[in-house]
């Protein structure tokens, strides 16, 4: 299967390691191509029937409208391509250009600060657009590298026109920005408190069959099941071709993550491959 893949998003979110993870998987990858270039280039990669990967953002033209106007007559006009919108948070960004000393595109006159505004409003719109919004905040660079392969090969896999990613995380580092729905399971019975459960995880068979003894989490697995079996079909008439569900509790180890594996259980059981990503775990995976 070839894929057209369009990227965009903030500076310093990762399109760069984005790309570099694309090219490891053997996509021919374009950064920063100028907009009168678009056209030509996206005409010739169809032609090629490799796997390809283009980048814009706001280094390419200091018109975010005229950025938003390539994108679009893409997107309308060939449909096989995806747009996927990298994020991340005010205090990762300004973690990243602190570290790395560069001036940020939309620096001119304002602090780092005004400047990450200034450009989180002015993608607004691309963002809007995007098949795909990916947070990364949290991630590191193998992380996200890790995310992206992931995505690639589920993609690659299978014939799905809905992919969804079920993800867990803990409230104490945030609710992750990619997140469609997101489910707070924190009022369930926490296994932490079990000394011999504590340093344990919702996928560790201990804490699964301690789960499988409480009622309120049976009954919250059955109307769990109950949304999806009524979601899942109404989801794949829209327009969107991705959804993350994401559950969250206290730590982000046990409940959440059992709830989440339970969630893709139920899936994969109704013919459906999710990708599976548990952020404090730190792991990622395809189910």
């Amino acid at each position: 299967m070839s894929a057209l893949l369009l990227i965009s998003g903030l500076s310093g979110a990762g399109k760069s390691t984005a790309l570099h993870a694309l090219e490891d998987q053997g996509f021919f990858c374009t950064d920063n191509l100028p907009l009168d270039m678009v056209a030509s280039w996206v005409s010739h990669m169809e032609g090629r029937g490799q796997p390809a990967a283009l980048c814009l953002d706001a280094r390419s033209c200091r018109d975010p409208q005229s950025l938003r106007d390539a994108y679009a007559r893409i997107l309308a006009a060939r449909g096989q391509w995806s747009l996927l919108f990298l994020e991340a948070s005010d205090e990762a960004l300004q973690r990243r250009y602190s570290a790395v000393k560069r001036r940020h595109p939309f620096a001119r006159d304002a602090s780092l600060p005004e400047s990450i505004a200034r450009e989180r409003a002015a993608m607004r719109a691309i963002r809007d657009m995007a098949d795909l919004v990916l947070d990364t905040s949290n991630l590191s660079p193998y992380e996200l590298a890790e995310r992206v392969d992931a995505f690639w090969d589920m993609k690659r896999q299978s014939g799905q026109a809905l992919f969804i990613t079920v993800a867990s995380f803990s409230y104490r580092r945030g609710i992750p920005m990619d997140a469609d729905m997101v489910v707070d399971v924190r009022f369930l019975p926490n296994p932490h408190w079990e000394p011999e459960l504590a340093a344990l995880t919702g996928k560790d068979q201990p804490v699964i069959d301690y789960f499988h003894a409480q009622p309120d989490m049976g009954k919250a697995e059955r109307l769990l099941n109950q949304w999806l079996a009524f979601a899942w079909p109404r989801m794949q008439k829209e327009r969107k071709r991705y959804f993350t569900l994401a559950f969250g509790c206290t730590g982000g180890r046990h409940r959440s993550v059992y709830l989440a594996e339970r969630a893709a259980a139920w899936l994969r059981a109704h013919g459906v491959k999710p990708m599976v990503y548990h952020r404090e775990l730190e792991k990622v995976g395809q189910s």
